[in-house]
């Protein structure tokens, strides 16, 4: 179990990098066509980025239960995941 902490830490570090390229990429595609859809796409998965990493900070840093942390990451990544059904659906 000592290693759990290691590997959250590990995990939300790899989604951020990973979330934040998707992210850069989809909102550089918008600044090249001007698409409204590919500006709601780069901002739905900024979302679920940004939820992921309010997660950890609330986990590791801040004096919270992980429930907030879990709470907030959840309502981010719907939120963001609406955004992104949105961007597939926008024309």
């Amino acid at each position: 179990m000592a290693h759990v902490p290691s590997a959250i830490v590990a995990l939300k570090t790899t989604t951020l990098i990973l979330g934040g390229l998707i992210t850069y990429f989809a909102f550089k595609a918008y600044r090249r066509t001007g698409s409204r859809p590919l500006r709601a796409l780069a901002l739905g998965f900024g979302a679920v980025t940004l939820g992921s990493m309010a997660a950890g900070v609330l986990d590791r840093l801040v004096a919270t239960g992980g429930e907030y942390a879990l709470v907030v990451e959840s309502a981010l990544t719907a939120v963001g995941f609406a955004i992104v059904l949105y961007s597939l659906y926008a024309e």
